[in-house]
């Protein structure tokens, strides 16, 4: 039986143990710790020097998980993130060596700095917890989870990544620049350290994740919450200068991290709130926008935005809040 309480506590130690190092960032972490335990995948994207790469390191410190690193370039193939086969000399035979992808929680960093096909290289790991080289599949042990890190599009030396790349992650996180007492706080913290490096304790262990993993699992949602998931994605999909809507994957993203973000917050059900909340971060990275709503500024996340404030939510919910 789950315990959302024990949940929502063992959440706030995990985000004060990132906080010891990361600053003006406690929705995006909230947000990002809900997908993993939702069992997800994060994109961070953003302008370099925010802390992106620094957050998704301490996340992983935080949760106890083998970590590797992936810095993302032009040159990069996909045996690089994937492995290959090598040749042995002892045995005379080619066998397989894993590669960084092989962990508990891959950074891949600056991701849109290598190619679609290197990109797509991440494609079955992150829908199937398994890759496949030369015909052969490997599986990924659990827990398994992705957090990679994108400059945006129009910065010089970025590959935009795939529709198909895109939808995999569960959200799309925007950091943004720190107010001035949290950039006075980065400062003071770095003075403090007396170094570069930073260290985040480990709160959780894989098994202990996978444990809150399944008890999010246990969750009830409400059948009118899932309807008022399925509502905001399909009014995507009819949005004046939406080219491509989002698909029932974002439904489905919808109401895996509204219950993750319920247990966080102490609750054994989902309200419409958790739903509006991450709306943007799960729906807006799945649209194809008009050529005419680029030309116009006009943003995936204001459409977002705009279907949430136009979507009912049901009489029955409203109750809840």
């Amino acid at each position: 039986m789950t315990n959302p309480a024990a949940i929502a506590e063992t959440g706030a130690q995990i985000l004060a143990a990132i906080r010891t190092v990361v600053v003006g960032m406690d929705d995006p972490l909230e947000i990002a710790l809900a997908t993993v335990l939702a069992g997800g995948h994060v994109l961070f994207e953003d302008v370099p020097g925010l802390g992106k790469t620094l957050a998704a390191r301490s996340l992983a410190a935080a949760l106890g998980l083998s970590f590797r690193r992936l810095q993302c370039t032009p040159d990069m193939l996909p045996g690089d993130v994937t492995g290959s086969y090598v040749y042995a000399p002892d045995s005379g035979d080619f066998v397989f060596r894993p590669g960084p992808i092989f962990t508990g929680l891959l950074l891949a960093d600056e991701i849109n700095r290598t190619t679609p096909k290197t990109q797509s290289a991440m494609l079955e790991a992150m829908a199937e917890r398994q890759v496949t080289v030369e015909g052969n599949s490997f599986a990924l042990e659990p827990p398994f989870h992705i957090i990679a890190t994108s400059n945006p599009i129009e910065y010089e030396g970025t590959y935009a990544l795939p529709e198909a790349q895109l939808d995999r992650f569960l959200v799309r996180l925007s950091v943004g620049y720190p107010g001035p007492g949290g950039e006075t706080q980065i400062l003071l913290n770095r003075v403090a350290r007396q170094q570069e490096a930073t260290t985040v304790a480990p709160v959780l262990d894989p098994q202990r994740l996978l444990e809150l993993q399944r008890e999010v699992e246990a969750i009830r949602v409400d059948p009118d919450i899932a309807r008022y998931c399925v509502e905001l994605t399909r009014e995507t999909r009819t949005a004046s200068n939406v080219e491509v809507g989002a698909s029932p994957r974002g439904s489905l993203g919808l109401l895996l991290l509204g219950r993750a973000l319920a247990a966080l917050d102490g609750r054994d059900f989902v309200r419409p709130d958790d739903i509006k909340r991450i709306a943007v971060p799960v729906l807006a990275h799945r649209l194809t926008l008009t050529p005419q709503a680029w030309a116009q500024g006009i943003s995936a996340a204001d459409l977002v935005a705009g279907v949430v404030s136009r979507v009912a939510v049901p009489p029955t919910l409203r109750a809840l809040g």
